[in-house]
Order: C-alpha cells, then sequence, then structure tokens
C-alpha cells in the first residue's frame, strides 16, 4: 500500500496577535468617523433644512408657506387673540406672540408651572399677576396668594396687578388663553412697549439680556410677515382687524 502524503496546513494570513492589533488600532478610529460624521449631518440638518425635509414637511397650505421658515409655526387660532389684545393695549400684537413662543412654546410645555413659580401660559410670577402690594408678597414674587384671590378681578385691582378677564367669565386666570394674553399685553404696555420702548418692556417681563435678545428675535421674525398672517386670518376665520 502506498503513503498518504500529509497536507499541510496552510497558515492565516493574518496572525491572531496582528487581528488584535488591528481591532485595537480601527476601533477607536470607526468610533471617531462615526461620531464626527453624526456631527456633520447634524450641523446640515440646522443650516440646510431643505436637504432633509421630507415631502410630509413640506408646506400644504398658505398658511404653512407663510411660516415656512419659522422653527415653530404659530398656532392659527391664536393670531385673533394676540391682535385683539394688541389692539386694546396699543402694543405689536408679534411682541405678544414672541413671548408666548419664548415662554411655553406657544403652550405646548408639559406644565405651565416653572420651577420658579411662574404660572399660566405667559408665565406670570403670581405677585405681577395680582400685584406687587399684596401682603404676601416678596422675594421672586411666587407669595402665597390664597387660589380665590389669584383670579379674582377685584383682588388684582386692588393689590395693582395686571391680570386681566378678557373673556368677561369674572375670573382673570393665568392658564385661560385669552386672559393670559390681554395680561401680558397690559403689563407691556405699561413697561413701555405702547411707547415703542420694545426692549425696555420686554426686560421688564424677564430681568435676562439673553430672554431680550430671544423675544425680539422671534418678534422680527414676526414683524416680517404680519400683514400676511393677519389678512390670512382675516379671510378664514371671518374675523375683522
Amino acid at each position: 500500500m502506498g503513503t498518504k502524503k500529509k497536507t499541510k496546513k496552510k497558515k492565516p494570513f493574518l496572525s491572531p496577535g496582528i487581528k488584535l492589533l488591528l481591532i485595537i488600532i480601527l476601533l477607536p478610529i470607526s468610533i471617531v468617523l462615526y461620531y464626527s460624521s453624526f456631527i456633520i449631518w447634524q450641523q446640515i440638518n440646522e443650516r440646510l433644512p431643505f436637504l432633509v425635509n421630507s415631502a410630509e414637511d413640506k408646506p400644504t397650505t398658505e398658511f404653512e408657506k407663510i411660516q415656512f421658515n419659522f422653527d415653530i409655526k404659530i398656532p392659527e387660532e391664536y393670531i385673533p387673540i394676540y391682535i385683539s389684545a394688541g389692539e386694546k393695549y396699543d402694543v405689536p400684537w408679534t411682541l405678544l406672540a414672541a413671548h408666548h413662543r419664548v415662554e411655553t412654546r406657544f403652550s405646548t410645555m408639559k406644565s405651565l408651572v416653572s420651577p420658579v413659580g411662574a404660572e399660566g401660559h405667559m408665565q406670570f410670577m403670581p405677585c405681577t399677576f395680582v400685584g406687587w402690594d399684596h401682603p404676601t408678597c416678596t422675594g421672586l414674587g411666587k407669595g402665597k396668594i390664597p387660589a380665590s384671590d389669584k383670579t379674582n378681578p377685584d383682588v388684582i385691582k386692588t393689590y395693582g396687578g395686571y391680570g386681566v378677564d378678557a373673556n368677561g367669565d369674572g375670573k382673570a386666570d393665568p392658564f385661560h388663553i385669552e386672559d393670559a394674553i390681554h395680561s401680558a399685553a397690559n403689563y407691556l404696555s405699561a413697561s413701555g412697549a405702547t411707547d415703542g420702548e420694545i426692549e425696555k418692556a420686554i426686560f421688564h417681563y424677564n430681568h435676562s439680556e439673553q430672554y431680550v435678545q430671544d423675544v425680539l428675535h422671534f418678534y422680527n421674525q414676526y414683524e416680517g410677515v404680519s400683514k400676511e398672517l393677519e389678512s390670512y386670518a382675516s379671510m378664514n376665520n371671518n374675523f375683522d382687524f
């Protein structure tokens, strides 16, 4: 019988040690490349949103087209309230919209009560809403005002507050959208907005330079299309502005 020739085992192209070394070298490189791509994509998404907008994001109505460049669109149902309050207190309705955007993202926040105690759609401190002459008002203005006093127009008048009963239900309620926006218009008017001192009025609302810049940003943005928004709201909701 013939003897079988022993076949030599082929040596692996890369030894286990080399493979481990490559993994050690390439793994951090892969991670860096992944995160770099992620950051670049985020920047593209922020700066050139039209590259990533799907067909669903494209405006389908004239109202959406007017606000296409807004980060959050002004809800159509709020515009007549802004305009009504603005006319009554002689302040730009777009300023009210800008405050609403900054304060509660048009009332879409999970809670309408802030950690420091500001309340409602337009985030009033209770002492500003009811009046700083209230005996419990000190410090930041949270106070210890009884719930029944917080919405009582007579109590608010007594203590010099800015809360307004806009819908005529006998209560001035910061958690009611009409009351809240009219109250904000009342406060901004008294703070200088009626005299054209917009920045001063915004600063009175919240003593922060960053806050002023944020509100001014949206105010100027909304001012640029205010006539178009007014016209659309008037035609589609039977309002006469």
